[in-house]
């Protein structure tokens, strides 16, 4: 190929590559712009928070226990010859519950009542012999020694009555403890030992027959810490009850299938020694249970009244978030845009917060969408109500 025609291809390659590039720009150019769509914004729920009168509760856990409890043991020994009561049943006062055989102290019973018949009629004798004595010593008819014999003797009978009597008495009493009775109003346990059998009776090895616990009131007991303790003793003295650490001061209780506290009580002892091993001091709340619901050992939850009822601003927990240390809250401003608000919380309410500073009544806080929110953000609100809070 010749100079001329390498030069005229190398300029057609040339005209061809400047109309490919400015295809593709007039391609480019009438392509249309894509569109940027600004996402909505986001919803969110918003109420204004609760104004009510409060109440500061502390919770503690604990166990029921008995008022009185008592364990029933034979005072004597013998065969168990009857048990007249229902295991778990109710039981008042002075009612039978065991019988033990009887012949036995019948037979000891009449025997001390011979031995005293015996002694009353010694006695009479010597009483006889010591007046003859007087009046045969007073014409000096016996000698002084003969004379302070039978006084001695007379003496001396006197003292066998009384001995006697006093094992009629234990006899008696002996008798009388065949027959076990209820010794306080409760409910009792099961039968430890079933008719026919042996028991022992006085002394530390006397046998336990059942128990009884006694059921309304109850107490519950459990351990606060030392500042709490302080707390309660001056809210004493300040309401002029410097005699006492308490002056039945309410508390409310649950069981374990319970959610709310539905049984009123108050706190009447405070232990006037601390444990040193764990810093703690024990509380004992006093409660009515007419019902028998409540059973001593069953696991409870008690609270003592912390405070006076004061009025307070109220939040639910959910709508409290956290930054590192601060906590805060989102407010929603006339724009609709939110706004980062710090706060300072007081006592939990159930499910609300006490909140003590940074809010106002009038505000209208984000309680639902909480979620990736930022200061400035424009929200869609639904305004909502909150619930008031049970009374406290």
């Amino acid at each position: 190929m010749n100079t001329v025609a390498s030069g005229f291809v190398s300029h057609l390659l040339h005209l061809s590559l400047i109309g490919c590039i400015s295809i593709i720009s007039t391609g480019c150019d009438n392509q249309p712009h894509s569109n940027i769509q600004t996402p909505p914004p986001p919803n969110v729920k918003i109420a204004q928070p609760l104004s009510q009168e409060v109440t500061e509760w502390d919770e503690y856990t604990g166990r029921i226990d008995a008022v009185s409890s008592v364990d029933i043991r034979a005072r004597v020994s013998g065969y168990l010859e009857r048990i007249n009561f229902n295991a778990g049943s109710k039981v008042s006062k002075g009612d039978l519950l065991f019988e033990i055989d009887p012949k036995p102290f019948i037979a000891q019973l009449q025997y001390t009542q011979a031995e005293l018949e015996s002694a009353k009629v010694k006695r009479e004798l010597a009483k006889n012999d010591l007046e003859r004595a007087e009046r045969l010593f007073k014409g000096k008819a016996i000698s002084e020694e003969e004379h302070d014999s039978r006084s001695k003797g007379a003496r001396d009978s006197i003292a066998s009555v009384q001995s006697a009597e006093a094992n009629v008495n234990t006899a008696k009493l002996n008798l009388e403890y065949t027959k076990i009775r209820a010794p306080i109003d409760g409910r009792i346990g099961r039968e430890l030992i079933t008719e026919g059998n042996l028991v022992s009776g006085g002394g530390g090895d006397a046998t336990r027959l059942t128990f009884i616990v006694s059921t309304d009131p109850v107490y519950v007991y459990v351990d606060a810490d030392e500042h709490l303790a302080l707390k309660y003793r001056r809210q004493a003295q300040q309401r002029g009850n410097k005699s006492k650490n308490t002056e039945q001061m309410p508390a409310q209780l649950a069981v374990s299938d319970e959610a709310d506290f539905p049984h009123t009580g108050y706190l009447d002892y405070i232990s006037p020694r601390a444990d040193t091993a764990t810093g703690t001091v024990s509380l004992r709340g006093v409660f009515s249970n007419p019902d028998d619901l409540l059973s001593p050992g069953f696991f409870a939850r008690m609270r003592v009244r912390a405070s006076s009822p004061y009025p307070a601003l109220l939040v639910p927990d959910r709508a409290v978030a956290t930054d590192q240390a601060e906590h805060f809250i989102w407010v929603v401003n006339q724009e609709n845009k939110v706004e980062y608000r710090k706060v300072s919380l007081g006592a939990p309410i159930g499910q609300y917060r006490v909140i003590t500073s940074g809010l106002t009544a009038q505000e209208w806080i984000i309680i639902e969408g909480l979620q990736k929110m930022m200061p400035g953000v424009q929200v869609n609100p639904e305004r909502i109500s909150l619930t008031p809070s049970k009374a406290e």
